[in-house]
């Protein structure tokens, strides 16, 4: 009797078992995202995972940081162009081939003073900006090799009578929100023993016209962001560059922290553009060629620092 009721009840179960199992593959091929993450290789890590959960990567993107990643002025929904974009372009294609799918890249806007939070948080999974890889930032997220080093220096107007640091004593000095140029050139005038007059831009652009409209005497950024805001501005032949350079500082794509997998993709793409010397030529497209959408040009050949950098592939920190 024991047994006919066992045999009874494994009767009973069985339709139950094939069931669920036929439940759980009717999920599965109902969504797609699920069954690749599902079939994904266990060491791909967090941010690989949620792009091919989603997919979609999102890029981040300024909308004024000329030749990095900037759109057209009062264009609405208008494509994204630069440098840091076309080379997260390559990193997009590289993240199609190790998930083995098709994966959209979204671009997201951010400014100067939002970029970092935006990937910290995982609402960006990288930027595509003008970022400074320091010391203090790799707290809360990481950078990928370096791919431009920039001069952060001072433009003032031909006629200003300003030459050095020096000759700013109570003049109109302005930066942009976010970036490091505020607390460098507050260092600069402690060291010259100097007062000056702090003024901040919400954006590039804004920071540019306070000093074509003659409301600060100074602008202090990164050479080639002001030198493209320089190239756009109507009175271009009328601004310089003191010889002056407050510091040295290294961009990188920046990264969600603590994903060495991720990190180790986006670096793989930049060294191979190096290697290969397709980031030479992706740099030439942007810093000594005509550029979109209206053709300016910044004339900034490569820097031995950038040439030593693609040299020695890195992501060191500044400062």
């Amino acid at each position: 009797m024991k047994n006919q009721n066992m045999n009874t009840l494994r009767q009973m179960t069985q339709p139950v078992r094939y069931s669920l199992l036929l439940v759980a593959a009717l999920l599965f091929v109902a969504n797609p995202a699920a069954a690749q993450t599902a079939a994904a290789p266990a060491n791909m890590g967090p941010t690989l995972n949620k792009i091919a959960g989603a997919g979609v990567l999102y890029a981040a993107h300024r909308e004024a940081a000329t030749p990095f990643s900037y759109v057209a002025s009062g264009e609405q929904g208008a494509p994204v162009y630069g440098f840091s974009w076309e080379l997260c372009q390559h990193v997009a294609k590289a993240t199609n081939e190790r998930l083995g799918r098709e994966i959209r890249m979204v671009p997201v806007v951010v400014s100067a003073n939002s970029r970092i939070m935006m990937v910290k948080v995982g609402m960006a999974d990288l930027e595509c900006g003008a970022t400074t890889n320091n010391v203090a930032r790799q707290k809360q997220v990481a950078f990928s090799n370096t791919f431009y080093v920039a001069e952060v220096r001072l433009m003032v107007r031909k006629d200003s009578g300003i030459k050095r640091i020096a000759d700013l004593a109570n003049k109109r000095v302005v930066t942009t929100l976010g970036t490091t140029a505020d607390r460098l050139i507050k260092q600069a005038a402690l060291a010259n023993n100097i007062t000056m007059q702090y003024l901040m831009g919400r954006n590039h652009a804004e920071s540019m016209g306070m000093i074509v409209r003659g409301e600060a005497d100074v602008y202090v950024g990164d050479d080639a962001i002001i030198s493209g805001e320089r190239a756009k501005a109507s009175m271009n032949d009328q601004l310089v560059f003191l010889d002056e350079v407050l510091a040295t500082e290294p961009y990188g794509i920046m990264l969600p922290r603590d994903d060495p997998q991720f990190k180790k993709l986006v670096d793989d793409v930049i060294v191979g553009l190096m290697q290969s010397g397709e980031f030479a030529r992706i740099y030439d497209k942007w810093f000594i060629n005509p550029i979109p959408p209206t053709g300016i040009n910044l004339q900034m050949p490569m820097t031995d620092k950038l040439k030593a950098a693609i040299a020695n592939p890195n992501d060191r920190p500044a400062y």
